[in-house]
């Protein structure tokens, strides 16, 4: 198997509706909690991490949903190709990482720059 299975959009939804209505409820809190005048400054950066992590449990949940429908699938052979979905490196975890199942370049390493004090 090539291929990851695609995940059930309903299931999503339903399994990610009382994280969403908690989210939605630390939003209103945060806005309702900025004072007078300060409004944006008041709520936005807080607005802004808490949507920032839900987005990266939606994610997660997504991923890991693909990853389940396709162990779940009469086509799974976890023993397929002498590396299994759960070690790495096999066709379902390169799918993962990048579009083509290519890996990332490396990063660039940064030089530091020292400086002697001069005195």
């Amino acid at each position: 198997m090539d291929r990851l299975a695609k995940l059930n959009r309903e299931e999503l939804i339903a399994r990610m509706r009382a994280d969403f209505e908690a989210t939605m409820r630390q939003v209103a809190q945060a806005v309702n909690d900025a004072p007078d005048g300060h409004l944006i400054d008041g709520s936005e950066e807080l607005v802004r991490d808490v949507l920032g992590e839900f987005r990266r449990r939606a994610f997660e949940t997504a991923a890991q949903m693909r990853v389940e429908a396709t162990e779940a699938s009469p086509d799974f052979s976890p023993g397929e190709g002498g590396v299994g979905a759960s070690r790495g490196g096999g066709a379902v975890d390169a799918e993962l990482q990048r579009p083509g199942g290519t890996a990332s370049p490396p990063l660039p390493q940064r030089r530091r720059n020292h400086r002697r004090a001069r005195g």
